[in-house]
């Protein structure tokens, strides 16, 4: 390629780049091939109002802000922003049900390698302040250290609700209050800090230990000190799958019933059945934005049901 040709490439992607800012893509990049924007709202037009703010929480500043954007920009903004808002927002669509985003236009695969980068962050904290707990006991340390529940409050601490990019179809329902959607939200950015720090851990490590283990602290402490660290941290399926073993009461099953809404926001119903000589029964039964976490409510209320059958027994 001569000079000439080579000056009017660099031009041509400078425009490209610049167009893509003012249609608000995330980072400025250019909308696939063939695709075009539906209005004026579809994409990010700028860091929201939000940005030093969120900075200031997370301790650290973004040299590359369009990171960020990244990070917080749902799914859903990016599907109605080539597709349109859905005519049926509840159900779904049925044509709608298994459509996908082109990776990198949305925060997914950001926080796909922010579950990876926490976990690691977390694991070494626990594995440094714990020395003296199995490897057992260290899993369900960092299970409950880095569960929904915990990442969804992360979230709302550094006010992502209000953060996201989110699309019309999602905002509806609710989504900017969702657990599921706060703590994917919190992976996302933790992820766009380890990324714009150049992939260091030490950022990253700070924010994690300032939001989910100190405050977390001296409550393992206490219950690794007092023995009960393995019971106290045991999750819900755990703990209800040991005390059917321990009754002898049957075999403990979970059964997926119902789901519904879009593909960016699915809602998930789960039973929680117990199978014996009497038959069948369902001992608890609930919902959540996925499989895993409508399991361990279901487990939970079941536990809770059980107990309460317990005491009624002893009066």
């Amino acid at each position: 390629m001569n000079t000439a040709r080579k000056r009017q490439s660099t031009k041509r992607r400078k425009a490209e780049v610049k167009a893509g800012v003012k249609a608000g893509v995330p980072g400025g990049q250019s909308l696939p091939a063939g695709v075009k924007a539906t209005g004026t709202e579809e994409f990010p037009k700028e860091i929201p109002r939000q940005r030093s703010e969120l900075e200031r929480l997370l301790g650290h500043r973004f040299r590359q802000p369009e990171l960020l954007a990244l990070a917080l920009t749902h799914r859903s903004f990016t599907y109605e922003a080539r597709h349109g808002v859905p005519a049926v927002i509840l159900p779904a669509h049925p044509e709608q049900r298994d459509q996908r985003n082109a990776p990198g236009t949305d925060n997914e695969q950001l926080e796909f390698l922010g579950d990876a980068v926490l976990e690691l962050v977390v694991t070494e904290a626990l594995f440094r302040e714990f020395p003296q707990c199995s490897e057992g006991e260290l899993t369900r340390l960092r299970s409950n250290l880095v569960s929904r529940k915990r990442m969804a409050e992360m979230g709302i601490e550094l006010g992502l609700g209000e953060a996201l990019f989110m699309g019309k179809s999602a905002e509806q329902n609710g989504g900017r209050t969702k657990p599921a959607l706060l703590a994917n939200a919190a992976e996302a950015v933790l992820a766009a800090v380890y990324l714009d720090a150049g992939k260091g851990l030490g950022v990253v490590r700070k924010i994690a230990e300032r939001y989910l283990v100190q405050p977390e602290l001296e409550v393992m402490r206490a219950a690794i000190a007092d023995g009960a660290g393995g019971g106290a941290m045991r999750d819900h399926k755990t703990l209800l799958q040991e005390r059917v073993q321990a009754e002898g009461a049957g075999r403990l099953r979970y059964i997926d019933t119902a789901q519904s809404g879009p593909p960016h926001d699915r809602v998930f119903v789960v039973e929680a059945r117990l199978e014996n000589e009497a038959g069948e029964n369902v001992l608890g039964s609930a919902e959540g934005p996925s499989k895993k976490e409508a399991q361990q409510r279901a487990a939970e209320i079941a536990l809770s049901l059980w107990n309460g059958r317990k005491t009624g027994d002893r009066e």
